[in-house]
C-alpha cells in the first residue's frame, strides 16, 4: 500500500525533531507498504532552510515545497506560514501517482484541510491525524483571542473530524476528546507516541560517545540537567532558568538546553541578563544522536505551560528519556504522568513552579543512585509498553483495514 502524507514538520532521523512517522513508516515498510511524504524545507526547530537527504531509505519519498519563512516571532507570521505550506502542498501532493490512502497529520489543522482535499481530488479515503489538539492548545495558551477566529478555528475542526474515513491519535486523552465531539469509537484508533527502544541501549561506544559531548561543553564533571526538544512559549523554558537561579550554590549542577526554536533567542538573553553560568544553550541536535546525548545527562527534564489541555499530551521526549534510561522531572501533569509514576522513573513536580523544580533538581543531585534505579526502571517500562516496532505493526494493521474499507 502507498499511503501520501502531507506534514510540514516531518523530519528523518538526520534532522531535529520528533521522527514517529519516519519510524512508522519504516516498520510499516516490513510488511510491503511504502510512503510518500510532502513536506517544508524550512526546518521549524532551527528555522533554517533543511539540508539533510530528501530521500534517505527505498520505502519512503520526500517531497519538500518552499513556503513562506516567518519574519517574526509573533502568531499573524506563524500563520502565514502555515498557510503557504498548506496551500503549497496541494499542487505537489497531487503530482504523486499510485496513492492508496491520504493521511493528514495535526498541527497545524491547516496541512490536515490539504490532505482533505487531496484526498477528495484523488478519490482516496482519508486518514486524518491528531498529535496535538489544535485548535484547543493555542486558545488554551491565549495566543487565539478573537471571536470570530476561534469560531472558524473549531468549525473547520468540527468539519475534518466529520469528512475522515478515520482519525488515529497519539494519546489515550484524545480518545475521550474524540468521543466527546461526537466521533464514534470504531471510527478512533489509538497508536501511542512511543520509541525505538533499542536505539537507546547502553555500550560502550555510547558511553565514549556520551563523554565526547560531555567534554565538547564543558561538562564532564558536571551534573547535568537536560531538556531536549522545541523551544517555545509552551515549553515554558522560563521556569527552568528560575529553577537554575535557585540553585547557584550548587556548583556541580549544570542545565544543557538541547534543542530550537523561535524564543531560543529570548531565553538566551535572558540567561545572560540574570549571568546564569549553570545553564548552557547548545542548539539543535539531530534525532540521529539522541541517544549519545541523553546518555550525558544525569536527569531530565519535561515541561509544558500550566493549562488544562496539556494534561492530555503524550510529549515524545518523555519515551526518549525513559529509553535512554534516565530519571525524569516531570512539569507536566495528566496522561504522561501517569506513565511516568507507573514506570517509577521520575518526580513530577507542579507546572510553572521554579520551586518545586529546583527542590526536585536538589534531589537528584543529592542521591544519584536513586536517580539511577528510576531511570532503569523507566526503561524496562517503556520496552514493554511503548516500543516502536509494535506501533508500526499497529500502523499496518491501520492501513490495510482502510484499503479493505476503501
Amino acid at each position: 500500500m502507498h499511503v501520501l502524507l502531507i506534514h510540514q514538520a516531518f523530519v528523518t532521523p538526520e534532522d531535529g525533531g520528533g521522527t514517529r512517522h519516519y519510524e512508522l513508516f519504516r516498520h510499516a515498510s516490513e510488511h510491503g507498504h511504502r510512503a510518500t511524504v510532502v513536506t517544508s524545507g524550512f526546518d521549524y526547530l532551527s528555522r533554517r532552510d533543511r539540508k539533510s537527504n530528501a530521500n534517505p531509505e527505498p520505502w519512503i519519498t520526500v517531497h519538500r515545497t518552499t513556503s513562506v519563512p516567518p519574519t517574526k516571532t509573533d502568531f499573524i507570521s506563524q500563520l502565514r506560514q502555515l498557510l503557504s505550506f498548506a496551500a503549497g502542498a496541494i499542487p505537489k501532493a497531487m503530482s504523486v501517482s499510485d496513492v492508496d490512502v491520504v493521511m493528514g497529520t495535526s498541527p497545524s489543522i491547516f496541512q490536515a484541510l490539504s490532505a482533505w482535499v487531496v484526498s477528495v481530488l484523488k478519490r482516496k479515503p482519508f486518514l486524518l491525524e491528531i498529535r496535538d489538539l489544535w485548535p484547543d492548545f493555542i486558545i488554551g495558551m491565549g495566543k487565539l483571542k478573537n471571536p470570530f477566529a476561534i469560531a472558524v478555528a473549531r468549525g473547520l475542526e468540527r468539519f475534518l473530524y466529520s469528512r475522515a474515513d478515520h482519525v488515529l491519535v497519539n494519546s489515550p486523552a484524545y480518545v475521550d476528546h474524540l468521543l466527546s465531539k461526537g466521533i464514534p469509537r470504531e471510527r478512533i484508533s489509538l497508536i501511542p507516541n512511543g520509541v525505538e527502544t533499542d536505539t537507546f541501549g547502553p555500550g560502550p561506544a555510547r558511553d565514549a560517545a556520551a563523554r565526547a559531548f560531555r567534554e565538547r561543553y564543558g561538562v564532564s564533571d558536571k551534573f547535568v540537567v537536560m531538556y531536549t526538544g522545541a523551544i517555545s512559549p509552551a515549553n515554558d523554558i522560563g521556569v527552568v532558568l528560575r529553577a537554575a537561579d535557585q540553585l547557584r550554590d550548587l556548583h556541580n549542577v549544570q542545565f544543557l538546553i538541547v534543542g530550537d526554536g523561535k524564543i531560543r533567542g529570548e531565553l538566551e538573553a535572558e540567561a545572560a541578563r540574570m549571568s546564569l553560568d549553570n545553564v548552557t544553550f547548545t542548539g539543535a541536535q539531530p534525532k540521529a544522536s539522541m541517544p549519545d546525548i541523553l546518555a550525558a545527562s544525569d536527569v531530565c527534564l519535561a515541561i509544558l505551560q500550566n493549562i488544562p489541555e496539556f494534561r492530555l499530551t503524550y510529549p515524545n521526549k518523555v519515551f526518549d528519556y525513559l529509553a535512554a534510561a534516565r530519571p525524569i522531572a516531570l512539569a507536566i501533569d495528566g496522561v504522561i504522568r501517569q506513565v511516568v509514576e507507573d514506570a517509577g522513573a521520575g518526580v513530577f513536580v507542579q507546572p510553572g513552579d521554579p520551586e518545586a523544580l529546583a527542590a526536585a533538581i536538589r534531589s537528584f543531585a543529592a542521591d544519584p543512585a536513586r536517580g539511577r534505579a528510576m531511570g532503569e526502571r523507566g526503561r524496562d517500562y517503556v520496552a514493554l509498553k511503548f516500543d516502536r516496532r509494535a506501533h508500526g505493526l499497529e500502523f499496518s494493521n491501520l492501513l490495510e483495514e482502510r484499503s479493505e474499507v476503501a
